[in-house]
Parts: structure tokens; C-alpha cells; sequence
């Protein structure tokens, strides 16, 4: 084997328990120098977990990492910073309040003397804006920033610090699918530069369009690694979760039910003034799926949150079964519970599970006074194990274990919790932020199939998605976002992924 093809990074026998859970079981993971690698699985197969131990997180229980050859002992970020690993989070870890340079030298401020510290950090930047193309304002402040250049930042932030081997966590979660192609020449060119790139996503699309080779995980074992061009998406999907996966064709084209929501006018101002709703109207009927594509932050959760009852607009109407919501703070979310109203809110840990819960109890929350859980004043604690139980065979949720922490699930898993929770009661009305962030392709199927049960049941469905794939493969009409208003609409049968991609990053109907 020459230097070239030698592995950046070496994982033997690497095996991690958490309690009662196996989360990775001997596994060997090696990638060559200057070659992009991808890495999939089902929820809960073990990837993330794998990668956290890399990048110091977690310890492993047994096991051995080496780096270029070398043995290498990680036990915290700060080891795999200095061993020369970097990691780009799907959730941004800036401060918004800080400028880019500011972000960049927190930690790396070059000994006491920060103004020498940040001549050789704008230097650094010059440079790796001419051999990247990572051009970036390093005095801009990061709140007031896209997420597309976010995430440049956070990719500045580990090549500063030295990182010749970069793992990426889901890295287009939320950016445009201009954007994703941007991302996808990076790395390409740090690649062909002897980087060494190892991308964790679900997206079978972009594994196909960006790596060299894919290692697929199953249930904590290293299933196999294959060569990306001998592949396909549907023979890995059928590699990560045992079977073939199919999604549901699309729907039928059909005449709409009658309205179930209807929104004229709605618009919120924050507490500092600023618009981040402008007169939305919408509507959606009985028997409909209506999705919201937008790059994340433009106004998507704000409505979310007002439709659910936890947020209350400046302007505007709401109608739910032709009956009016009084948006001025007597219809909470109890009571738009009580009336058929259900979600599933976009950050599942923020809004939709308590981590120190059991998962039994997780899936209970804003249902405690449903009969049948019930002994006087005391949850019938035997009731409530049976009902998650039920949910989590429903939903294939692993480990089946309702008494489980729900901290101790992975992020899909904890997702398929909060879905079963919501979809199994009935909705008259469906809100789903992000369904299928962080959720592997056969659950994808599953939640997809569901929700296209629901819409034949003659339920009203509102996504809210980045996936633009999702959405129109999903919804019958595709409304677009962007700077808190709704400027345009499609439906999805016969929409063109590039247009709505442009009005994504908002250009809209009306512009040139």
C-alpha cells in the first residue's frame, strides 16, 4: 500500500456500551488519506456513536484508534483536535453575539498577547479562503450570518485548528440544494488536497453524489464497506435496514375535502420589532398534505408555534374546522389538543421529550388526562408502560424498552416517539415540523406510509420541512418561505426542484 492510500485514521475492535444498550460492537472502520467516506445506518446503528468516540466524546469500552499509523489515545475533542480530527455538528456550536474571528479564536487565541493571536488568525483565513474558496467576513457578527455560510464557519473553525481528517454530521440538514452543491465541491477539493472527509447522513442522494467509498452500519456492527461507484441507493438502503425499501407512490390527484385550517393575514413582530411573519395565508383541507419548504430560520417554526397554540401572533386569523382559534391565548395547546389538533414540533429535545424521562413517560407528555391512564389522582403506571410499548412496536422504535431513558435513544428513535405519540391519537389536524430529520430510510418509509394513511382517512396535514425531496415526493401542494412570507406556491406534481431550490434561497415568484 503507498502513503497515499495509507489510512488517515484507523478504528479496530472499538465496542461501547450504555447500560442495557450495545451501541457498537467490535467494530474496525479505517479510511484512506484524501478520500471522502460515507458512513449510514438505521437509527440507533451505532454511526454516531462511532464517530463520538473519534472525536473524544465518548471513550470506548475496548478498542484501539490510530492516526496516520500512530497510536492515538482520544479521551476528550481536545485530544482529537491535536491528533488533527475535526468535527462539524449539525447543530452549529457559534455564539451568535460573536463576530466570525471571534468564534475562530475561542480556544485558539494564540497565547496572551490576542492581538498577535489575531494577525495569524486573519492570515490563516486569507489562506484558506484562496485554497478553498472559504472566503469569509471575519469581522461580520455570526447572528446576522446564512446557515450556508454558518456552516463554512464551522469547517474555517476545524481547519484552523489543524484538522487534516473532517467528519461532517448530516452537513446539508438545513442548507438550499444550491448550497448542497457548494458543500459537495469542498469537499472534493479538500479531499484532492490529502484531506480525508467522512460524511454521517441519511441522505442516500448525496452519498451517492459525493464520496469515494460507503461503510454501512447495522444494528452496532459493521456491515460492510463498498466501493461507491460498484453501489446504489437502493442496494445500500436494502444493506442498512435488512430488506427492500420502497416509498409510497404519490397521490392520486383529487378534489380537496373541505377546510380544515384556514389562516388569512397572520403576522408576528418579535419583542425587538423586527417582522418574522408577514401576512400569511394558507389553507389546508381534509384529505391534503400542504408542505413548507424554506431554508430553516424564515419564519417556518414561528408559524408552527402559533398553529399549536404556544405562540401568539400580532395579526391575523385562524379557523380549525370552520370554527375561529382565539389566537389571543384561550385556545392553548391543551385546548387545541382537545381539538384535534397535533404536533410534532422540529426540535424534538426542545419541545417534544424530556430526556431525564422514561420513554414511557415521554410518550405521554400533554396526554396525562386521556381516560385509561388514570387511578384517581395517580397514573395508572402499568397502562402507561403498555400504551408505549404498543407505539414503539408500531413504530419499530429500538430498544423497545418503555422504562429506557429517553436520553439514552438515538435521535431517530427519538423522533419515532414523539411521531407515534402524536399521529395514534386521531388528529384532525396534523402539524409535523421536520418528520424525518435524523431518521434512517426505512423508518422514512414508515412515517411516509403513515402519513399517507392519514390523508386517505381524509386528515389535514401541514409539514414543515428542509427536504425538498421529501416535500415533493410527499405533499400535494408545496408552498415556499422566505424571509417570513410565503412567495410562492406549487403543486407538487409538477414542480421543478431548481425553481423552488431559487425561491428557497429567496427569489421569488416576482424577481428576474
Amino acid at each position: 500500500m503507498t502513503a497515499a492510500a495509507a489510512s488517515a485514521v484507523a478504528m479496530t475492535g472499538i465496542d461501547k456500551r450504555f447500560g442495557p444498550v450495545h451501541a457498537v460492537r467490535t467494530v474496525d472502520f479505517a479510511v484512506p488519506r484524501g478520500t471522502v467516506r460515507g458512513l449510514i445506518g438505521e437509527n440507533g446503528a451505532g454511526k454516531s456513536t462511532l464517530m463520538s468516540i473519534l472525536y473524544g466524546f465518548y471513550q470506548a469500552d475496548a478498542g484501539r484508534i490510530a492516526v496516520d499509523g500512530k497510536p492515538v489515545h482520544i479521551r476528550a475533542p481536545a485530544d482529537a483536535i491535536a491528533a488533527g480530527i475535526g468535527m462539524v455538528h449539525q447543530h452549529f456550536m457559534l455564539i451568535d453575539s460573536f463576530t466570525v474571528i471571534e468564534n475562530l479564536m475561542l480556544g485558539a487565541e494564540g497565547g496572551p498577547l490576542v492581538a498577535r493571536g489575531e494577525r495569524a488568525m486573519r492570515a490563516r483565513l486569507a489562506e484558506l479562503a484562496r485554497d478553498y474558496g472559504l472566503a469569509v467576513d471575519p469581522d461580520a457578527r455570526v447572528g446576522d450570518l446564512p446557515v450556508g455560510v454558518l456552516q463554512r464557519v464551522e469547517i474555517l473553525k476545524a481547519l484552523v485548528r489543524g484538522a487534516d481528517i473532517l467528519i461532517l454530521d448530516e452537513p446539508t440538514a438545513v442548507l438550499t440544494p444550491a448550497e448542497a452543491g457548494g458543500l459537495f465541491a469542498l469537499m472534493r477539493r479538500l479531499a484532492g488536497e490529502g484531506k480525508t472527509v467522512i460524511i454521517v447522513t441519511h441522505k442516500l442522494k448525496e452519498i451517492m453524489a459525493v464520496t469515494d467509498t460507503v461503510s454501512v452500519m447495522r444494528r452496532g456492527v459493521m456491515l460492510a464497506t463498498v466501493s461507491t461507484a460498484d453501489t446504489s441507493p437502493d442496494a445500500l438502503a436494502e444493506l442498512m435496514v435488512g430488506r427492500r425499501v420502497g416509498l409510497p407512490p404519490a397521490a392520486a390527484l383529487r378534489p380537496a375535502g373541505p377546510p380544515v385550517l384556514e389562516v388569512e393575514g397572520l403576522s408576528l413582530t418579535d419583542a425587538r420589532g423586527v417582522a418574522q411573519l408577514e401576512a400569511i395565508d394558507l389553507t389546508v383541507a381534509a384529505g391534503e398534505i400542504v408542505g413548507i419548504a424554506g431554508v430553516a430560520g424564515n419564519g417556518q417554526s414561528e408559524l408552527l408555534e402559533i398553529l399549536a397554540g404556544m405562540r401568539r401572533p400580532s395579526a391575523g386569523t385562524i379557523r380549525l374546522s370552520g370554527r375561529p382559534v382565539d389566537c389571543g391565548g384561550r385556545d392553548d395547546p391543551q385546548r387545541l389538543r382537545a381539538r384535534g389538533v397535533r404536533h410534532v414540533p422540529e426540535d424534538r429535545l426542545r419541545c417534544g421529550l424530556v430526556k431525564a424521562f422514561a420513554a414511557a413517560e415521554s410518550a405521554l407528555l400533554g396526554y396525562v388526562d386521556e381516560p385509561g391512564f388514570g387511578r384517581g389522582p395517580f397514573l395508572d403506571r402499568r397502562a402507561v408502560v403498555a400504551d408505549c410499548a404498543a407505539k414503539m412496536a408500531a413504530f419499530d422504535v429500538r430498544p423497545a424498552d418503555p422504562g429506557l431513558a429517553t436520553a439514552l435513544f438515538s435521535g431517530g428513535n427519538q423522533q419515532k416517539i414523539v411521531l407515534a405519540r402524536e399521529i395514534e391519537r386521531a388528529p384532525v389536524l396534523l402539524l409535523v415540523g421536520q418528520p424525518t430529520r435524523g431518521v434512517d430510510i426505512g423508518a422514512i418509509e414508515q412515517i411516509h406510509r403513515r402519513l399517507a394513511a392519514l390523508r386517505a382517512e381524509g386528515k389535514a396535514i401541514l409539514v414543515v420541512s428542509t427536504e425538498l425531496d421529501e416535500l415533493l415526493s410527499l405533499a400535494d401542494r408545496v408552498l415556499v418561505m422566505s424571509g417570513g412570507r410565503i412567495i410562492g406556491e406549487r403543486r407538487a406534481a409538477a414542480a421543478d426542484e431548481g425553481e423552488i431550490g431559487l425561491m428557497m434561497a429567496g427569489i421569488g415568484e416576482d424577481d428576474p
